[in-house]
């Protein structure tokens, strides 16, 4: 598994490792963050039926390109902050 790395606006290398999501954009009001919501299937272990679950992660945006409705690529990294270990790939 490689590592990548990118430049953050405060020219700070940041390391990309670990989960990449994809998701649309849900809130960019917060400078240089957006939040994310994914959805993924899961299969419920009683009923065996297939279960819809979204979850809202918020990730690191730059140069607050991403705009509300925008689908996204989004990969984890080190801890930005408290609530923010992802950051904006696509």
């Amino acid at each position: 598994m490689s590592e990548k790395t990118t430049t953050t606006k405060e020219n700070k290398e940041v390391k990309l490792k670990g989960k990449i999501l994809t998701g649309v954009v849900v809130s960019d009001k917060m400078q240089d963050t957006i939040v994310v919501k994914v959805q993924r299937f899961i299969k419920h272990p009683k009923i065996g039926k297939y279960v819809k679950i979204a979850k809202k992660i918020k990730a690191h945006d730059a140069g607050n390109t991403a705009k509300e409705g925008d689908k996204v690529t989004i990969q984890e990294t080190k801890p930005i902050s408290k609530d923010k270990s992802f950051i904006l790939v696509k």
